[in-house]
């Protein structure tokens, strides 16, 4: 029998799907709370506050991890009355609904439901078959960048002024055919504040350390001899590259942990994104035309146009 037509497969492949696990727990947490509070008037005299041995073990991991001494047991005793007050308050609090229209506890219900969608697409673990193919429509966001070894000569603008440019051209044919690390060759450069040398740079590396400029230039260079001059956000540059890589897609094997770890969150996010989109489907939103509101009360005024303050007597 084709498995399109047998409902026994059919169930198996719906029962499987992790956005109905989100509704599942969704159902359970709300037929709980419904079952719990069916009568919220009669709730401040009725419900019972538990205090458990692992409430009390949590109470006193958490004092610990403070770096305190042992709970004495007059201490212990404390922490149990103010764990009791708090949800005395927090019940009678949400009995007299102050929960409403607070936008700290709205952030903090909204976090936990996000944890919720997040522990619920963390329940499928993909086969390996299924990651291979995942990465196969994604090795694009796992591209190894290239990377450069070299060494660096610098020419400094703070000391040489417009001449800095025209010294590395004429120390650049002073050193060719010299060894890169020669001492001769490190004697005509000027003192640098970073490295002469860096080994396996990524253009990113690069860019945070000399500029855009410098970056994209150095990668069109040949290896093997010394290339410039190169500008950086310094002054002038002359480099020798002794290696070269150039960027590459890694093999799954390579990369199979991070792209496990990436299929997790883009699973998250599907998750979250399609019981998002089915709970604000029961909603109807209404938000004002936004040309309709003047925000321009907010902007903080111009300094300059504030008064001078007199001067100091």
């Amino acid at each position: 029998m084709s498995t399109l037509h047998n409902p026994q497969n059919r169930w198996q492949r719906v029962l499987s799907e992790p956005l109905v696990h989100f509704f599942a727990v969704g159902a359970i947490l709300f037929g709980a709370y419904w079952l719990f509070n069916k009568e919220p008037e009669a709730a401040a005299g009725g419900q019972q506050i538990e205090i458990s041995a692992n409430d009390i073990r949590q109470m006193a991991v958490a004092w610990l991890a403070q770096g305190r001494p042992p709970l004495t047991r007059d201490e212990l005793q404390s922490l149990i009355d103010q764990k009791i007050s708090e949800e005395v308050l927090f019940r009678e609090g949400m009995a007299l609904g102050l929960d409403r229209n607070d936008e700290i506890i709205k952030r903090r219900v909204a976090q936990k439901m996000d944890f919720l969608a997040a522990d619920v697409a963390s329940m499928q673990e993909p086969e390996k078959a299924e990651l291979v193919e995942w990465f196969s429509k994604n090795s694009d966001r796992f591209a190894l960048p290239p990377r450069a070894s070299f060494r660096q000569l610098y020419f400094s603008p703070d000391r040489r002024g417009p001449t800095a440019r025209s010294d590395a051209e004429t120390a650049l044919q002073a050193i060719a055919g010299k060894r890169a690390d020669s001492p001769e060759v490190a004697a005509l450069a000027d003192p640098f504040i970073l490295r002469t040398y860096y080994r396996d740079s990524t253009p990113d590396q690069l860019l945070k350390e000399f500029g855009p400029a410098f970056a994209a230039e150095l990668f069109t260079l040949d290896p093997g001899g010394w290339r410039g001059p190169v500008q950086s956000g310094y002054g002038w540059h002359l480099v020798w590259i002794d290696a070269m890589e150039p960027g590459r897609i890694p093999a799954f094997e390579e990369v199979e942990a991070d792209v496990r770890a990436a299929w997790h969150d883009a699973r998250y996010l599907e998750v979250k994104r399609a019981a998002l989109d089915e709970m604000r489907s029961r909603y109807t939103v209404a938000v004002v035309p936004l040309d309709t509101v003047d925000l321009n009360d907010l902007m903080p005024p111009d300094p300059a146009s504030l008064p001078a303050e007199p001067a100091s007597q």
